[in-house]
């Protein structure tokens, strides 16, 4: 029998209920510190029914930090804060992973030790802005700079980064993480073609782009585990200046290294969205690629981009993914999976509180029985 939606799923040590997955998504209202604030801890506990929740992507070092109010895993008071995440998530039977985020390039002095330049594989300029606090307290969008190459010793200060931020979101409750190389960032820039002109041991060929991400991995199941460590890829994204000459050696390869790690799963972000609006000018050879990567890679897949309940399930019944994450019907839906399975009529999400601000738009949206 084909699975559904509401297919149970055991997912790592985890027996998830449901295969509908809350993304993770950047929502810019960490507290001082960048720590999880009490409405924080109200936002991922309205969203307990989902099979997983994957939480924001969270810095693993303050170099690691790109845009305002995002939270980090690198302190003892963001810690404590995640801890009260997980433990009300857990309270209301939930689960959830973190995501550790090191953003790269895509960052601001504001924001680096020492007010230096970002880190990158390369040194080159950057198509994209961040989103920074001004001098008024407010959150504006600034140029990025050309940022600084990393040396191998800086590599490996920031794949030992991502072991300790792991052993972090443990000790903080999470029930996993999953490694963020996708979208642009960090070792999305170390993957990719367009962003990566190195010419030692982690440019050039497919297997040296691919070494950053591998490192990190390996560093980071030695540290938890390998059923407590997915990743996130977005082959053929476009975002922040992404593309790669050979995308389906370069995933290919990426996958079929994944495979034989033992992940809790495997998360791929299809090219139908470009950050958060809609591409219409994604590669047709996407779908290709997909089908490649589900090959080669025989564990758990995660699916996400765009999808609406009926996508999802002709996703699963088609067996082109086991699970499925949604964002910004999350946002809106904190009872999502009560929704699709009584076919109720979904909140509107509202773009404008998106990033940053406070209640509105983000613990506010009306669960079906507070609407009744």
């Amino acid at each position: 029998m084909k699975p559904d939606l509401f297919t149970p799923l055991d997912l790592g040590a985890l027996k998830l209920p449901n295969r509908i997955v809350m993304a993770p998504l950047t929502r810019s209202r960490a507290g001082e510190g960048n720590v999880p604030t009490d409405m924080s801890i109200e936002y991922y506990r309205q969203r307990a029914g989902a099979g997983l929740i994957i939480t924001e992507a969270t810095q693993i070092s303050q170099q690691g930090q790109g845009y305002a109010w995002t939270p980090g895993i690198h302190t003892a008071a963001q810690i404590e804060g995640w801890s009260k995440v997980s433990a009300a998530v857990h309270k209301a039977q939930g689960r959830i992973f973190m995501q550790l985020w090191h953003v790269g390039r895509v960052s601001h002095p504001v924001f680096q030790p020492g007010g230096g330049l970002p880190v990158a594989p390369s040194a080159m300029p950057v198509p994209g802005k961040t989103f920074i606090i001004d001098g008024e307290g407010n959150g504006v969008w600034a140029d990025v700079p050309v940022p600084q190459e990393l040396d191998v010793a800086g590599i490996e200060a920031i794949v030992a980064d991502y072991a300790q931020a792991a052993r972090n979101a443990i000790a903080a409750g999470m029930d996993g993480v999953e490694i963020h190389a996708a979208n642009g960032y960090l070792i999305d820039q170390f993957i990719n073609s367009a962003s990566n002109h190195r010419t030692d041991s982690y440019g050039g060929s497919i297997a040296n782009r691919s070494r950053f991400l591998l490192e990190v991995v390996e560093a980071v199941v030695a540290a938890i585990g390998a059923s407590r460590v997915a990743v996130r890829l977005t082959p053929m994204g476009r975002f922040m200046g992404m593309g790669d000459d050979t995308p389906e050696e370069t995933f290919g390869h990426i996958a079929s290294a994944l495979d034989r790690v033992g992940l809790a799963y495997l998360h791929i972000v299809e090219p139908s969205t470009l950050g958060i609006e809609t591409d219409t000018q994604f590669d047709p050879r996407w779908d290709l690629i997909v089908q490649q990567i589900r090959r080669l890679y025989q564990g758990t897949m995660m699916l996400a981009g765009g999808y609406d309940q009926a996508r999802a399930e002709r996703a699963l019944a088609e067996g082109r993914g086991d699970v499925i994450a949604f964002g910004k019907l999350f946002i809106a839906n904190p009872d999502l999976p009560e929704r699709f399975a009584r076919h109720a009529p979904l909140n509107e999400p509202d773009r404008d509180s998106f990033f940053g601000g406070d209640a509105r738009g983000y613990v506010d949206y009306p669960s079906l029985e507070a609407a009744a």
